[in-house]
């Protein structure tokens, strides 16, 4: 069946897909239009139609206040077996290149394939998608990249299961001034996901939801999202959330308290780091103001 697209309107006032609950709770609701507007996303990073089947249980649900994680991720499986991790990330980190392959190869070496049933063979496809939408993380101009084990000298592929795949939507200056009927699957995605809420593109973006199904799904989905007073409410309070600590990491640093610190004493180890950051954000949950944490912190000295 055909979807019917859905399109705004110059009234319309869609909340932003790049923010990471926004994304989650656009491509993983139980729905036909969500999973369906997933597996089109995917399919056309990755180059071929896949079906998404399930997705995994590897956070929190979005309405999970009280577990909230500051980076979102969708895990999910299609119905060949691949497996595919998307990310949504504002601003990426120094070492991202390296997480990505770390995350990728956690993700490829997690398959069971034990047995005297199974071998190698039976490994199947691993994508790791990111979607970095405010900062560069490369140096050139191309918006789009795929990764695989390559040898450079030689240029031979190991043809291997293993992929990085990244967006970087602040690369869009030039292809967002292209027709629609012009782009590339992975351009029409890009160009959604990166204006959706710049009103002067408002024509462009209901142009792309015509030329794909797949985001007139992931717009149908946003337009109830948009106008749902009570999923509105619930956004602005993650938002908050989120900004408040980010205000709190800020304030710490300009008033000379050391990062590590303010994470929790974390002293450059990562499990330190995530303790301190769930104990601030559930302070910020509380009610406290930065000012107060800070000051709070200051007592236990």
């Amino acid at each position: 069946m055909q979807q019917q697209t859905v399109f705004f309107t110059d009234a319309d006032d869609p909340v932003d897909i790049r923010k990471d609950s926004i994304f989650k709770a656009v491509f993983t609701r139980d729905t036909p239009e969500s999973t369906g507007a997933l597996s089109r996303f995917v399919s056309a990073l990755i180059g071929k139609d896949i079906t998404i089947v399930s997705i995994l249980a590897n956070e929190p649900p979005v309405g999970n206040e009280q577990e909230r994680q500051i980076r979102f991720d969708i895990s999910c499986r299609a119905k060949n077996g691949e497996l595919v991790n998307v990310e949504m990330c504002f601003t990426p980190q120094l070492f991202e290149s390296i997480r990505l392959e770390y995350y990728t190869c956690k993700l490829f070496t997690g398959q069971d394939i034990k047995g005297i049933t199974k071998d190698y063979k039976d490994l199947k496809h691993a994508y790791q998608i990111a979607i970095l939408a405010k900062e560069r993380l490369f140096s050139d101009e191309s918006f789009f990249h795929a990764f695989e084990y390559y040898d450079k000298v030689h240029r031979i592929s190991l043809n291997g299961r293993t992929h990085i795949i990244t967006l970087e939507l602040s690369k869009l200056t030039s292809i967002v001034e292209k027709p629609a009927d012009e782009m590339s699957l992975p351009e029409l995605w890009a160009v959604y996901l990166g204006y959706l809420t710049d009103k002067s593109k408002r024509g462009k973006i209901n142009e792309i939801a015509a030329l794909e199904e797949g985001i007139a799904m992931a717009n149908s989905v946003l337009i109830k999202v948009s106008r749902d007073e009570e999923e509105r409410a619930r956004i602005m309070r993650s938002e908050k959330i989120e900004l408040d600590y980010q205000s709190y990491m800020a304030w710490a640093k300009k008033t000379g308290h050391a990062e590590g610190h303010a994470e929790g004493h974390a002293e450059g180890h990562a499990e330190g780091h995530a303790e301190g950051r769930m104990e601030i954000l559930n302070l910020l949950k509380s009610g406290k103001s930065p000012e107060e944490i800070l000051r709070e912190y200051d007592r236990t000295e």
